[in-house]
This record gives structure tokens, sequence and C-alpha cells, in this order.
């Protein structure tokens, strides 16, 4: 029976074709009702933005000297600060509604069996994404700022200006998350069938040295970083392959024998 309802929902996708100028009205509702949700959030975010930049700056404070403040060197930056980093914190929280509406708009054009994978997809995509997040703020932040700290000369006091250090977390948030986007992006490369688990497997070396040149770009110059980054870029690698193994096992038991003539 089951088989019956899948067969059936794949013919009435492969049925119901919209018209062009329907899907662009359907992606403009969709990117409206995100950006009416990024405005609602951005107010209590604005709001409370003092208290958030002190929880955001507190790894760098830890390792300063008691007293130690942070300074704006720019005359706009005490408005700009805080209204960017309320519109990150937005966007970071909205993430599973903004991929809740993208699922929306394809999600008509995708089989049942499509469907199934695509649910799993999304929620470790969200989680995964926080995980290199968290994974950056608790982990890498102390120990960067702690070596930048050490490193620096007697002669000079560390003093950050608040729009710098704002681009510097951004930027290392936005690497850790997409880096913890790897088992995903594996999997689906076996999923889709463009490539395997072999495949990939043998790619190895090319993906680590990848993984440091990532790193090196986009962290600060320093090793330490280059290799919060690199190394636990390439378990996720490792972890994504297994999960491509996994995948194709069961489409192997899935996909029905051919009678032999």
């Amino acid at each position: 029976m089951s088989a019956d309802k899948e067969t059936n929902h794949d013919a009435a996708v492969d049925d119901h074709e919209q018209p062009f100028l329907d899907h662009l009205i359907e992606l403009r509702s969709r990117i409206l009702r995100s950006l009416v949700l990024v405005v609602i959030l951005f107010v209590p975010f604005y709001t409370y933005s003092g208290v958030i930049f002190d929880w955001v700056a507190a790894p760098i404070i830890s390792v300063l000297p008691d007293g130690s403040k942070m300074i704006a060197t720019q005359i706009a930056s005490p408005f700009l600060v805080p209204f960017k980093l309320s519109l990150y914190c937005a966007l970071f929280l909205g993430i599973p509604f903004l991929l809740h509406q993208l699922w929306g708009f394809i999600a008509p054009g995708l089989y049942r069996h499509e469907k199934k994978f695509a649910y799993p997809l999304l929620f470790s995509s969200v989680v995964l994404f926080y995980c290199g997040i968290a994974f950056c703020y608790y982990l890498v932040f102390p120990l960067v700022f702690e070596f930048f700290y050490k490193v620096a000369p007697d002669l000079a006091q560390m003093t950050p200006d608040i729009s710098n250090y704002l681009d510097f977390i951004m930027k290392m948030f936005l690497a850790f998350g997409l880096a913890f986007e790897i088992p995903v992006a594996t999997f689906l490369l076996a999923w889709t069938g463009l490539s395997t688990a072999d495949k990939m497997a043998s790619k190895r070396p090319y993906v680590i040295i990848g993984c440091f040149v990532v790193g090196m770009l986009m962290t600060p110059p320093d090793v330490v970083s280059q290799l919060l980054l690199a190394v636990p870029t390439w378990f996720l690698f490792e972890f994504g392959v297994l999960m491509a193994r996994f995948v194709e096992k069961k489409n192997d038991t899935e996909t029905p024998e051919k009678p032999s003539l």
C-alpha cells in the first residue's frame, strides 16, 4: 500500500509543473517571510545588544589584565557595531526558519524517497552549524586569544577595537559553522551519486592539504587557530566518508535484484 502511495506521489510530482512566473511569486513570498522574521528577531537583539556584546567579548576580556576595556577607533562604531551584531544574531538564530522556507520552496518538486532524506539532512545541517559556532566560542577563542596575548611584545598594550573584533569573530563563526557541514556535503555527494565513499577516501591526501589551506585562509596567521580549524575539518571529512558508506549499503539493500535471464 505504501509503495502505491509513493508511486502516486511521484507521478503527481512529474505531472504537476508550475509556470515559471508562479515559481518567482512563490520565491518572493518565501524571501519576504524570511525578511520579516529577521526584522522581528532584530528588535529584541538590538535592545539587549550591550549584554550580547559583553558575552561575545568575554573570551578576549578574560585574557586581558583586570580592568581592561575595548576601544572604538571610528566615530560611528558605537552605533554600527551593536547594529551589525544584532543583525548577525537575528540571521544565525533564524537559520532554522530560513532553511524551512527554502525547503518549502523546493519540496513540491521532490519525490517521496528524496523527502525522507531531506528532513534529517536539514535538521543535521542546522545542528552541525550551531555545533561549529559553539566549538569556536568555547574552545578556539580562549586558546587563540591567550596565544595572541602571550606573543604580544612587552611594549605593546593589547586594546582590541570593537569593530575589528566583531568582524574577526563573525568570520571565525562562519568558518567553523561551514566546516562542520562537511559530513552533510559528503552525504549528499554519495546520496546523489556524484561520488562514492571509495572515491572520496582516495582523495584523502588532497583533502588534508585543502583543510590546512582553508585553515590558513579563514583564520588569523597563527598555527594554533589554523590547526583548530584544519584538524576538526579533517575528522569531519572522515566521519562523512563513513556516512557515505552507510548510504551506499542502504541503497544496495533497497535496490531489487534484476532477474537473471
